[in-house]
């Protein structure tokens, strides 16, 4: 069987085209580049070639590097494809559709001209996996649309659309999405005798303006400091781009490779790129059919106008989909509406929405009365009041009106799937769509499969979720599910700390410092003390041996909601959501310790750390052991994608392996002699440790 013929070379009417073919997406993986300098080199052989196309087949144009090859040892190549396509002597003109991303924006800025159809995107999303261009992008792309700009770019990985890309002056041209092929020939015949060929490696214009704003650079270094906590990744991409504006093209380049080579193998690139797979694997069902059908959703309802339910109809309303959304009473309905208009509001004032974009999304949004206005929509999610007697009511109802084949779904934190889907007569369309707050801004999407919920079900709503920008992955019902279960230990444990001395500040700080936006303590108050305090009367009422958290309870009993009332964990000055440490609640953490006799002491940073995290490890591999997850990375992008965990430390588990199994089953053992049964360290835990294994690695015991 011969190799496949990843690029391609035929003469049209005077113009060769150089066909990139790596399906699915056009990677820049092995023999692509080889592929690309012999069509060139082909191309200018050929006296009736007068100039080259270079374009994608299938959906792109060239969506990257191939990410598996990152990390590995590679020879140097003696010839770069990027050099072959700046330097040929016939102009060349990159046709992109799809997307140019990294290595392939960078291919196109190294050709002599770039046109692309109006529904392309291109970018340098480099950073995001914990490196930084690396063929040429930090030099070229300052040269072209100036290094305030670039720097935008390169330093947010964002993906341009077609139309910013040609108004900052990196596409020559927007042509029609008909027939790109043709567009390109047509674009090469005219440009086939200009000369001198553009080359951007020979612009100087545009990076003169760094010399009118000295200050640019360490300003941007300032504006990221924050954000770019603890990495490496984005202060590079910002040396390189102020390389382009003061050394000459090839010693600019020379440094863009350096810090490259700093890069690639560091802990923050294999974190990241660990991370980028999992996610990846997370939408993937086991053993699932290749051709497998299942319903397509083109409409939605929600049940329930509250903040949550508004949120999750405003993520359908992003991404197109017309969704009818009801509540008990017209009043509840009317405030819900307004919330929803009052959050988009605030986008359109901070502008990150357009005032005609609010308005297109508003009007897929339909406030209606009552269940039989929504019959005929393809799915509805329940998001109404964490109580099961409500739950099943509305489940009842759902299954008298919807029409056969609906989904029917229940955005709960954690009551059991199965009971709702036992009011029904249809339990097979039944699981959980788990929106993690806000709904609208939140990437993680819990699916949770019942026990009776049918694979095509499940294959469903991921695919819902993908389409409504959301990051799904799969866990079976339990109380908590995966998501919430897994991360209960650490709050368990942040309160009882404070209890045993430390304060809310000190254990923020330690989080903020570990990479996460917002302290835990913070969170709870943005989100509201109220919302976890009914949850834990309900698993108290459940369990007779159930650890009562005082401290926060009585929070609550005293009206300290979060920042909603002005005062939780911290206190709020009117109009001002910075958190400022209260009395009151030291007050409080000193009186429910003198009550239970608990001695206080001072901690440390890493103790705090460890403890939080380590307690969450020893959940997670007990649900791994119940085959509540399909596999140990699901967890991972579960925390990355639900809770904020620091993306460049990849996850949970692979946090826990950086540490080592061992030292994790040792801390966890010593914590168990000294607290007791919450602490008993799982069978899955002890058998990683016991072989130096992996977490990340770690099997399910049983089937999901």
């Amino acid at each position: 069987m011969s190799e496949p013929v990843l690029v391609g070379f035929e003469v049209e009417d005077g113009v060769g085209v150089i066909t990139i073919d790596n399906p699915p997406v056009n990677a820049l993986g092995p023999g692509v580049a080889d592929g690309i300098i012999a069509a060139v080199d082909q191309g200018q052989a050929d006296p009736n070639v007068r100039a080259m196309v270079l374009i994608g087949a299938g959906r792109s144009f060239i969506a990257g590097a191939d990410i598996r090859q990152f990390g590995k040892p590679r020879p140097m190549p003696k010839r770069r494809s990027y050099d072959a396509l700046e330097q040929s002597t016939k102009p060349v003109v990159a046709a992109i559709h799809g997307y140019a991303l990294g290595g392939g924006l960078e291919h196109a800025l190294a050709c002599h001209y770039r046109i692309a159809v109006p529904s392309a995107k291109v970018g340098l999303p480099e950073v995001l996996i914990g490196i930084l261009p690396g063929g040429g992008g930090t030099q070229r792309l300052p040269r072209l649309i100036g290094p305030k700009a670039a720097l935008e770019m390169i330093v947010s990985g964002r993906h341009v659309p077609a139309e910013e890309a040609k108004a900052l002056g990196i596409v020559d041209a927007i042509v029609a999405s008909g027939d790109l092929r043709k567009e390109a020939v047509e674009f090469a015949k005219g440009i086939a005798a200009v000369r001198p060929m553009p080359r951007i490696r020979d612009k100087t214009d545009r990076i003169a303006e760094a010399r009118a704003d000295p200050g640019m650079f360490e300003a941007m270094r300032k504006s990221i400091a924050k954000k770019a906590r603890n990495q490496k990744a984005p202060y590079h991409c910002i040396a390189c781009v102020e390389a382009a504006t003061t050394q000459p093209f090839d010693e600019g380049l020379q440094t863009e490779r350096r810090l490259f080579g700093e890069l690639e193998n560091s802990d923050e690139a294999k974190a990241l790129r660990y991370a980028f797979f999992a996610e990846r694997e997370a939408g993937k069902i086991p053993g699932q059919p290749k051709d497998l059908k299942f319903p397509r959703v083109k409409s939605a309802a929600v049940i329930g106008a509250g903040t949550m339910g508004g949120g999750v109809a405003m993520s359908f309303a992003e991404f197109g989909y017309p969704v009818k959304i009801l509540d008990v009473t017209r009043d509840a309905l009317d405030k819900g509406m307004q919330k929803i208009r009052d959050n988009y509001a605030i986008s359109v004032r901070r502008g990150s929405l357009t005032q005609a974009e609010m308005d297109r999304r508003l009007t897929l949004i339909e406030p209606v009365d009552g269940y039989a206005a929504i019959a005929g929509c393809d799915a509805v999610i329940e998001a109404v009041f964490e109580n099961m007697d409500v739950k099943k009511e509305v489940f009842a109802k759902l299954d008298a009106v919807m029409k056969p084949g609906a989904l029917l779904l229940t955005n709960s934190s954690a009551i059991d799937v199965d009971v709702m889907a036992s009011v029904t007569k249809r339990p097979q369309d039944v699981a959980g769509a788990h929106f993690f707050a806000p709904a609208n801004v939140m990437k993680l999407l819990e699916v949770v499969k019942g026990v009776r919920s049918s694979t095509q079900t499940i294959a469903a709503v991921m695919k819902l979720g993908r389409d409504i920008g959301k990051i799904s992955a799969v866990a079976g019902t339990c109380d908590g599910f995966a998501a919430n279960r897994s991360r209960a230990p650490f709050i368990t444990e942040m309160m009882l700390m404070l209890e045993e001395g430390a304060l809310p500040e000190q254990i923020d700080k330690v989080m903020v410092d570990f990479g996460y936006p917002l302290g835990p303590f913070a969170v709870g108050d943005v989100s509201g003390l109220d919302i976890s305090y009914a949850t834990r009367k309900r698993r108290a009422a459940a369990d007779p041996n159930y650890r009562k958290l005082h401290v926060p309870d009585r929070l609550v009993e005293m009206g300290r909601k979060g920042q909603k009332t002005g005062a939780g964990w911290y206190r709020y000055e009117k109009g001002d959501r910075t958190p400022h440490p209260d009395p009151e609640v030291k007050r409080v953490i000193a009186e429910v310790a003198r009550e239970f006799g608990i001695e206080q002491r001072s901690f440390t940073d890493e103790e705090i750390l460890r403890r939080l995290l380590c307690a969450s490890v020893n959940e997670a591999c007990k649900i791994l052991e119940e085959g509540r997850v399909y596999r140990a990375s699901d967890i991972d992008v579960m925390w990355l994608s639900g809770f904020g965990f620091p993306r460049y430390r990849g996850g949970l588990m692979y946090w826990a392996d950086t540490i080592g199994s061992r030292e994790i089953h040792s801390q966890i053992s010593s914590w168990h002699e000294r607290y007791g049964a919450r602490w008993m360290p799982s069978n899955l835990l002890r058998e990683v440790a016991g072989g130096g294994g992996l977490f990340r690695e770690a099997k399910p015991k049983l089937a999901l």
